[in-house]
């Protein structure tokens, strides 16, 4: 398959309610922007949270998350049906370099730090997809476990559940409707009502917030200004804000565990996407990091959020039975175009603090949860000391944010957490394997209840 041909399918034809749409196949160009808007509204909503977090321009993380989407698809040579959007890993140790959207409008300065750790990471990641294209992926699993890489995981959405509750006290009442709304939706609508649960438990809050008058009181980060006289002030079509990244190390050491972080994301979404087409798509694995590695890096260098692959579009792949890269095509342009309305961005950088506070609570705890998961679809057996003391310490020192300064440098919560997996892990196995254990049970005094 040349780069950009695709097998005509189903073109001014009906199509079958079981027929698939391979990723070298296209459907009809209409159906095609069809399937490319529903990929841009499904993505929305998790994109779009990361800025509004963060206090980052949104305009500018959806024109890199547009940027980075057809980057991707041109590195694994239109194989890899993936949009790639907005991480939340990155939220953690943005907020730790004081990007943070309680801070106000952020300043160049501010920014251009949270920038840097996004750089190292991408650039970091992109080594690791050509270490991966080159040997394969098994030095991964030795060095990163499961229990290691589960602990890092939910050690960051936990980090992360004092910044939830901040938002949430904000507007109570507006955060409660806006979590009941995202999970009514989840579970009560079918098909692809159900896929874009965030947005339409978002615009429920947003709703809410402005029948209780939230959108129209002055907002002290704005200078006064109500959230809709920034909107209104806001042009309607303009370039996108750019900013350079800067360079402190007690800032970048934060960033390093996110790699881990996208590196699990991207392995497990691509053997999501291999188990639908029915497609090997193991040999694309050291691409797609190298094109994630790459468009995080690229957002980087300008301005944007750093990206990862969306499981919300491998939903809607599920749901349409739609693989084509042509639709992934279609929605880098349509986020594109959105990027260049500096009011969409306005209406993002002032949604009301109780509509963020409802949507944290699930995003940042579904990170944590993410974490367990990895452990049960391992089989990690806690009944193993260093499985068990691996993550007890790594979670309370991510939990509780634990600080260490090394000279200038300074070490968070996040950073020690991973840094305490790794060693423990490691260094209790080697302990182990020099006097010749094999790892017996925990005791009753680890395990409560276990009587044998």
């Amino acid at each position: 398959m040349s780069l950009f041909t695709w097998t005509v399918h189903g073109d001014g034809k009906a199509i079958a309610p079981d027929a698939a749409v391979a990723p070298d196949e296209r459907l009809s160009y209409p159906r095609t922007f069809g399937i490319g808007a529903q990929h841009v509204l499904a993505m929305m909503g998790s994109t779009l949270v990361v800025p509004a977090i963060t206090g980052m321009p949104a305009s500018t993380t959806l024109f890199f998350s547009a940027i980075g989407t057809a980057l991707f698809l041109t590195i694994t040579r239109n194989r890899v049906p993936s949009y790639l959007g907005s991480s939340f890993a990155f939220i953690a140790p943005l907020a730790a370099a004081g990007v943070n959207a309680e801070n106000g409008p952020l300043d160049a300065a501010t920014i251009g730090k949270g920038l840097g750790g996004i750089l190292l990471a991408g650039v970091l990641l992109a080594i690791v997809g050509v270490v991966v294209n080159l040997w394969g992926t098994r030095w991964i699993d030795v060095s990163m476990p499961p229990i290691v890489t589960g602990s890092i995981v939910a050690l960051i959405g936990l980090n992360l559940a004092g910044a939830a509750k901040n938002m949430w006290v904000a507007s109570p009442w507006t955060a409660l409707v806006t979590l009941t709304a995202v999970l009514l939706a989840m579970f009560v609508f079918r098909g692809f009502l159900g896929r874009i649960a965030i947005v339409v438990g978002a615009v429920i809050g947003i709703i809410f917030a402005a029948i209780r008058g939230e959108w129209s009181a002055p907002l002290d980060a704005w200078g006064g200004k109500t959230g809709t006289e920034v909107i209104g002030d806001a042009a309607w079509l303009g370039i996108p804000k750019f900013h350079t990244p800067t360079f402190e190390g007690s800032v970048l050491v934060a960033f390093i565990p996110v790699v881990i972080i996208l590196i699990a994301e991207n392995i497990g979404h691509l053997k999501s996407v291999s188990a639908m087409t029915g497609r090997d798509l193991d040999p694309e694995t050291g691409r797609a990091l190298l094109a994630d590695g790459l468009a995080t890096t690229v957002a980087g260098l300008g301005g944007g959020s750093g990206t990862t692959t969306y499981a919300e579009n491998i939903g809607v792949m599920a749901a349409t039975r739609v693989y084509s890269t042509l639709a992934y095509w279609a929605a880098a342009v349509f986020a594109l175009i959105l990027s260049l309305s500096p009011k969409f961005g306005a209406i993002v950088a002032v949604l009301p603090a109780g509509v963020l506070g409802g949507l944290a609570t699930l995003l940042f705890g579904l990170i944590a949860v993410l974490g367990a998961r990895i452990w049960v679809e391992a089989k990690v057996d806690f009944k193993q000391p260093v499985n068990l003391v691996t993550a007890a310490v790594a979670l309370i020192v991510g939990t509780a944010d634990y600080t260490a300064h090394l000279g200038s440098m300074l070490f968070n919560g996040i950073a020690l957490g991973t840094i305490a997996a790794l060693v423990i892990y490691h260094g209790l196995g080697w302990v182990s394997r020099l006097r010749g254990a094999t790892g017996a049970p925990a005791t009753p005094a680890f395990i409560e209840g276990d009587e044998n």
